[in-house]
């Protein structure tokens, strides 16, 4: 078991993928979309600190879950489609 001394304070993209419970591709999209962590470029190379890591996260904290918006389906009556 790793102590928090012995935790790196920077992370590669699956290894801050792992951290917050997202696939390497989702969170390659947040970072693309701009609606991710913060990171770095060093080298070439992306990079998460981990204390941006866990900011991210507790700024997505929610005392109740919104409802999902959901659009009528293509083709369905409601939105005057025929489903023929």
């Amino acid at each position: 078991m790793s102590s928090p001394a012995d935790e790196k304070p920077y992370l590669n993209t699956p290894e801050a993928a792992r951290l917050v419970k997202l696939s390497n591709r989702t969170l390659e999209k947040h970072r693309y979309q701009g609606t991710g962590p913060m990171f770095s470029k060093v080298g070439g190379r992306v990079i998460y600190a981990r204390e941006d890591l866990y900011a991210w996260i507790a700024e997505r904290r929610r005392c109740k879950q919104e409802p999902r918006r959901t659009s009528p389906r293509k083709g369905s009556r409601r939105n005057g489609g025929s489903d023929k």
